[in-house]
């Protein structure tokens, strides 16, 4: 028996110690076909979203791949991967947790499972690694101290301000989708029921106090947002980058939306390999470290964080009302509606 056990555990040993020399096996001749491409093009993927910049530099450092971004909505992104198809000008993308599985449905994704797959938990990936959530963020204000004397510290604040609300293109941008279901949770809405937001935007409307521009750092730099609705790692990354002292960022405490984006491999991708080590690169700890840096928060819990990147995050007690989505299926769907709802029962008081 004793004899058994121990040529059992021998052979697990091996097995396990041939995995992890495969893995690494396949990891070498990744990079290899990854250099030999030289080069990876990305939609929403920009510098200032989630310290993407220092990831892309990384890429350059340790591979040599040199890259591009077009900022573009999750929306668009994978209307451009389904439009272009053989002639694909980007590789990989960054959507929305909802537009992980519009994009698989299209067809437009190819699968890919990076070394520390185990690490990811099952609800933040396709079982077939079509799409995985590299980093969460949840739904913030930031207002300009030098044009909003009173900060909202809830969705109520909103209705008794007197500064305009910026909330991005609805029905198009995830970021703006999920400001919407944000306001939703906080007044006892849901995935399905988006109708306690709707009521509010339609209020900020009616008062002219609606704004649909760009919550971008360049038009907060201008002092064109008063007070935009934006994911914390934006909102703080924008804040600091700018001017610390000249905004504040704060969690909705009546409620509020934590939610993740995903990258997607474009089927059709010209840089397939480059593509597959950026995923890699991402997963890793130094990918996730760098996601942290930018304020996100990374989806692998077992990364050690360092202190400096402790430190740049709000405190723990504004998250405490923050909730993940529930049903992804019934918001995949109400997202598809999103558009068309917004335009009846919103834009037709904008004024």
């Amino acid at each position: 028996m004793k004899k058994s056990l121990v040529t059992t555990l021998i052979a697990a040993a091996l097995l396990v110690a041939a995995g992890s020399a495969a893995a690494q096996q396949n990891l070498t001749t990744l990079i290899a076909a990854a250099k030999k491409e030289g080069a990876v093009n990305s939609l929403g993927m920009p510098p200032d979203w989630a310290n993407w910049k220092q990831s892309w530099a990384a890429m350059a450092r340790l591979y040599g791949i040199t890259h591009q971004d077009t900022d573009m909505s999750s929306a668009q992104e994978i209307a451009k991967f389904e439009a272009e198809k053989s002639n694909a000008s980007a590789d990989i993308g960054d959507v929305g947790h909802s537009f992980g599985p519009i994009a698989v449905a299209r067809g437009v994704t190819q699968a890919y499972k990076p070394a520390t797959w185990s690490d990811i938990p099952a609800w933040a990936k396709d079982a077939d690694g079509h799409w995985m959530l590299a980093y969460t963020g949840t739904m913030a204000f930031i207002s300009n101290n030098k044009l909003v004397k009173n900060p909202p510290k809830n969705w109520k604040d909103l209705l008794s301000g007197t500064y305009r609300v910026t909330v991005g293109e609805v029905g198009v941008a995830s970021q703006a989708n999920s400001a919407v279901l944000a306001a939703a949770l906080a007044f006892g809405g849901n995935e399905k029921d988006l109708a306690p937001a709707y009521k509010l935007f339609a209020e900020l409307a009616r008062q002219g106090r609606l704004s649909l521009a760009n919550p971008s750092i360049a038009n907060m730099e201008k002092g064109e947002v008063e007070v935009a609705l934006l994911w914390d790692f934006n909102a703080l990354s924008y804040r600091d980058k700018i001017d610390p002292g000249q905004f504040t960022v704060a969690i909705p405490q009546d409620g509020s939306l934590v939610a993740g984006y995903t990258t997607i491999i474009n089927k059709y991708a010209r840089h397939p390999n480059a593509a597959r080590l950026m995923r890699e690169f991402i997963f890793s700890d130094e990918g996730q470290i760098n996601l942290a840096r930018g304020h996100a928060r990374p989806i692998r819990s077992n990364v050690v964080m360092p202190k400096d990147v402790q430190d740049k995050m709000l405190p723990a007690a504004q998250y405490q009302n923050a909730k993940p989505i529930q049903d992804f299926a019934a918001w995949e769907k109400t997202t598809r509606a999103l558009p068309r709802q917004w335009q009846e029962q919103v834009m037709m008081f904008n004024k």
